[in-house]
């Protein structure tokens, strides 16, 4: 073989990302290109390799984007353009079913470019599942076809189907891509002597949050198309099992079905509340706006009126020496990022938690106190305002610790240090003028989104804050700069569109709904003029079920 790039056919099932299979997505984490189809979930694009060419070739039911000749050419020559690469075609259900995958691969072939082939749960049988309906019944249907409701015979324009024997099948019919068709195919299969009685279902947008299914029965199939307003993608089911769907169907009872969220945590963070908002039946929509950086070694700050009368220039920070911890009688953590960078520094410097030996430990809150256990750390004190005011307070509250010197007891102020990100604000050292800062880490923000996660941004029902500086940074990201976050208020500067979208003066569409954790992070969305639902407790779980109460209400 020439050297090539290896193509990789990969179905990526029928739209939830859940379905995609683990082969598929170790791919899709280290290709150098993506060439992907228009219902391929935004989530399943989410796990792509960051760095990765992103190639949209996606077709829509009466206009091609890209016709399947040009695809076919396009994959032989990223291949050729990427010697030893990894391309992937990434394609909704399966590559083999009506997925024109053999199509692609006879064109590698001719041109000697090497594939795998990395099969998807087809449609056909898992968008059923999804809306209760098996596509086989033991004393209902021991078989099950799939037919395309599309594909049309050259010689005369009409559909190539064996309308005929499909009409004398006992078993379930599955039809794929028909919706525009179907009023013609359920008359000609009447005509055929199928009993006009027969149950039948449109599904749309199957396994996704916005599934929907219509039933009707074969005479009522093309009524019910244009009075249900049925749209592609969808699938026809056809058969008895059909009736049991009225009883089997357990998707639509999820509380957040329909629902797309947008969650704006860092990579590394999102993937715990992102699989409890997928498991309550949102679409979720990974889209970190800010990523932290462990630094090599902690900067030392002080209080900043202190600064001010001491002899180095404020601004000129130095290294910190762990050594130095023992000048310290309590480390407060405010974050789990810090938590995180400082045991991480704290290993590379040669020690261990053993330094740590009579000191006492400060959380700004229960899911950093959680992250402390971790390390086998358990707090001295948890604030029950958990913000960093709120530890602040709790802090400077604290009793002198005695001190016995020659026989004499005194008391001296507790001496706290403070292990922070370079965002944070000054609130805890002025609460605490004689703390010191440790910034352990950074936090740097995504400078631009990708256009296919802007317009799944776009569409999105709500966005998810867990910062300030996440707030901040989408406000920059996705108005690309057409307002300024200190000076301008969308409030006045955006409308609102219909569907409850604001709208900036490029017409760019966004989600107004936010749900926050804390009142800064709550404070900053109001301020760009987000409506906004705020958790009880800065947790996680307290999040969740905030967004669950609320789309309970609606």
């Amino acid at each position: 073989m020439a050297n090539f790039g290896h193509v990789y056919l990969i179905g990526a099932g029928p739209g939830d990302p859940g379905l995609l299979t683990i082969r598929g997505k170790e791919i899709l984490e280290n290709a150098d290109v993506v060439v992907y189809d228009r219902l391929v979930s935004p989530a399943i694009l989410g796990m792509c390799n960051s760095k990765a060419k992103m190639v949209d070739v996606g077709k829509m039911p009466t206009h091609h984007k890209v016709k399947q000749s040009e695809i076919n050419k396009l994959l032989v020559q990223f291949a050729q353009e990427y010697p030893q690469g990894v391309i992937a075609r990434l394609k909704g259900g399966d590559p083999f079913v009506f997925g024109r995958g053999g199509e692609e691969a006879l064109e590698l072939v001719a041109a000697g470019v090497e594939f795998d082939v990395v099969p998807g749960i087809t449609s056909a049988i898992s968008v059923p599942a999804y809306a209760g309906i098996p596509v086989s019944h033991r004393g209902i249907a021991t078989s099950f076809h799939i037919i395309t409701g599309h594909e049309k015979a050259e010689s005369n324009g009409e559909l190539s189907l064996d309308f005929e024997n499909l009409a004398k099948c006992q078993g379930t019919l599955i039809f794929l891509m028909g919706i525009a068709n179907m009023d013609f195919i359920a008359k000609r299969l009447m005509e055929c002597g199928k009993d006009p009685k027969t149950p039948l279902a449109f599904i749309e947008k199957g396994t996704t949050p916005y599934q929907r299914t219509v039933m009707a029965t074969l005479e009522t199939a093309g009524e019910t198309i244009v009075r249900e307003n049925v749209t592609a993608p969808a699938i026809t089911i056809m058969g008895g099992v059909v009736e049991l769907g009225k009883t089997l169907a357990w998707k639509k009872n999820l509380p957040l079905s329909g629902k797309r969220l947008v969650v704006t945590r860092a990579a590394k963070q999102a993937s715990g509340i992102s699989a409890r908002l997928t498991a309550l039946g949102a679409e979720v929509i990974e889209t970190p706006m800010i990523e932290t950086r462990v630094l090599d070694k902690p900067l030392v700050m002080c209080h900043p009126e202190r600064s001010e009368t001491e002899s180095k220039d404020p601004d000129q920070h130095c290294f910190a020496d762990f050594n130095s911890l023992a000048n310290f009688d309590i480390l407060a953590f405010t974050s789990t990022n810090g938590v995180e960078s400082f045991f991480t520094q704290l290993l590379a410097s040669g020690n261990d938690i053993r330094v740590l030996a009579g000191k006492k430990i400060a959380s700004v809150g229960k899911i950093t106190e959680k992250k402390l256990l971790e390390y086998g750390i358990r707090c001295d004190y948890v604030p029950e305002d958990h913000t960093g005011e709120g530890l602040g307070k709790l802090l400077a509250a604290l009793n002198p610790i005695p001190q016995s010197t020659e026989g004499a007891t005194s008391h001296l102020t507790p001496r706290i240090l403070l292990l922070q990100g370079n965002l944070a604000d000054d609130t805890m050292l002025k609460l605490l003028p004689q703390a010191v800062r440790w910034v352990v880490y950074e936090t740097l923000p995504v400078a631009e989104l990708p256009e296919w996660k802007r317009e799944a941004v776009e569409s999105a029902d709500a966005i998810v804050f867990a910062s300030t500086s996440a707030v901040e940074n989408f406000c920059s990201v996705i108005l690309s700069g057409v307002r300024s976050t200190e000076s301008k208020d969308l409030n006045r500067d955006s409308s609102t569109t219909p569907n409850g979208f604001a709208q900036n003066d490029n017409n760019a569409c966004y989600p107004r709904k936010s749900f926050c954790i804390g009142r800064m992070t709550e404070s900053a969305a109001r301020k760009h003029g987000f409506e906004t639902v705020t958790s009880d407790e800065t947790t996680m779980d307290s999040l969740v079920k905030k967004i669950v109460e609320f789309y309970s209400r609606k």
